[in-house]
């Protein structure tokens, strides 16, 4: 059997000292150290040459650190009767995690009253050198105890502060309603309904509040409705229609053709975001879309700066808007 290369078999066969060979696979310069660039291709082409692969034990003393990145879920994200929300998420967290060599554990465990809590008795969130948080709405305890204890975490979705400011990704649901409001209104929408919660989770109050700051700025009538039937928006006068859920804007638009109404020209319908109920595939609906996928791969960069450096990101990806076929000018 083959004996295993060591870190002193590539510093001999590099010429260097094996202090340097350390420094350059930790990418680091501890003590202001500083590696000529000739010197470090010199030992990265030996470790290419020959295939090394430094033990991940003893790289993971050296760090102090696992290099595993906990998910913890509110939710379930491997639905099998709804809409598979959480997926683009996973997949942009599984890609950025293999990209910076990390292992994911999946923490779903710990509960309290029935709902899924960060902290229990046996809680186990401390084997992860850090922490991503998934789901709609995430346990105010738990993101004060988070805080205040100095764990590392990022949450994936706007979190308001919880005895501090707390790390997150989100999207930036504000600016893309007020875009929506804005299209509708240059096509000369002037009678418009906000249809969902808009509340609870902080991704429908942003949504909520970008519909307010967009009918204020240009003066049109704005109505905010928990749940609306087509009826009672026909009745209203109502024209464009911003559904928080898509499968309940997916609803207005089947039961506007059962009446014989025309989407867009009778009822314009907008989408705000991804849905998480089942949607009809012959409904194209406008509006616009969540970065997803983005996100979650943005989420894991920044727990790595949460871990090497020890930064608060707090950031809003851009949605993209999706042209779809339900709004256009309303019938005069």
């Amino acid at each position: 059997m083959a004996k295993r290369l060591t870190q002193q078999d590539i510093a001999r066969m590099a010429g260097v000292s094996q202090a340097t060979v350390s420094l350059v696979l930790n990418n680091r310069t501890d003590g202001g150290v500083r590696i000529a660039p000739e010197t470090r291709a010199r030992v990265l082409e030996v470790i290419r040459r020959t295939g090394y692969v430094a033990n991940p034990i003893a790289r993971r003393l050296h760090d102090q650190r696992n290099r595993i990145l906990g998910v913890f879920t509110y939710e379930a994200v491997f639905p099998s009767t709804r809409a598979d929300f959480y997926q683009p998420f996973l997949e942009g967290i599984e890609e950025q995690a293999e990209e910076v060599g990390c292992d994911l554990l999946l923490f779903t465990s710990a509960k309290a009253g029935g709902k899924r809590r960060i902290f229990s008795d046996d809680s186990r969130i401390r084997l992860a050198d850090g922490c991503l948080l998934l789901g709609r709405s995430v346990d105010r305890d738990d993101l004060a105890q988070l805080v205040s204890e100095g764990i590392p975490f990022v949450s994936i979705g706007r979190r308001d502060d919880a005895g501090g400011p707390v790390p997150h990704v989100g999207a930036d649901y504000v600016s893309a309603v007020r875009d929506l409001v804005d299209r509708a209104v240059a096509l000369g929408h002037r009678e418009f309904a906000y249809v969902g919660a808009g509340t609870g989770a902080e991704s429908s109050a942003d949504r909520l509040r970008g519909f307010k700051q967009a009918v204020a700025a240009h003066g049109v009538r704005g109505t905010h409705l928990p749940f609306a039937g087509l009826e009672r928006l026909r009745d209203a006068g109502i024209t464009a229609v911003l559904s928080e859920e898509v499968s309940d804007g997916a609803a207005l638009v089947l039961a506007a053709r059962e009446r014989g109404l025309s989407v867009p020209g009778d009822l314009s319908v907008l989408m705000l975001g991804a849905a998480t109920r089942p949607a009809p595939d012959d409904v194209a609906l406008t509006g616009f879309r969540i970065p997803r996928r983005e996100m979650g791969r943005r989420a894991v960069q920044a727990l790595t700066e949460v871990l090497e450096r020890g930064t608060t990101p707090r950031e809003l990806l851009a949605c993209e808007f999706v042209e779809g076929t339900t709004l256009g000018a309303p019938r005069r």
